[in-house]
């Protein structure tokens, strides 16, 4: 028996982020130009993600917390180890590292 996959948008000890992180993360992602940086963004794969929905999966714009290096890998909470990625892209990368595909790219 292994360990039993964490709920998305935790750090190593399964706890939800807070807010300041999360609020950190969005910063990461890519402006949109002629849209406010407070409200949307593009993640690393180039997908539209909306500030209010994080954590919610099923959405068109919806996005998590992905740790780019896993934590099943050496990864760690750190700043600099967590990007905001669309809710599809986050699952189609699950623990690939270092190379992986998106799932959902510009549009």
């Amino acid at each position: 028996m292994g360990t039993p996959p964490r709920t998305p948008n935790t750090d190593s000890q399964g706890r939800p982020f807070s807010d300041e992180v999360v609020q950190a993360v969005w910063e990461k992602g890519q402006p949109i130009a002629g849209i406010s940086p407070s409200q949307r963004r593009r993640d690393s794969c180039g997908a539209i993600i909306d500030r209010s929905f994080f954590g919610r999966r099923k959405t068109p714009f919806g996005w998590e917390i992905d740790h780019v290096r896993p934590l099943s890998q050496g990864g760690s909470d750190a700043l600099d180890n967590l990007q905001p990625l669309h809710w599809m892209n986050n699952r189609a990368k699950g623990d690939d590292y270092p190379e992986w595909n998106c799932e959902l790219t510009a549009s």
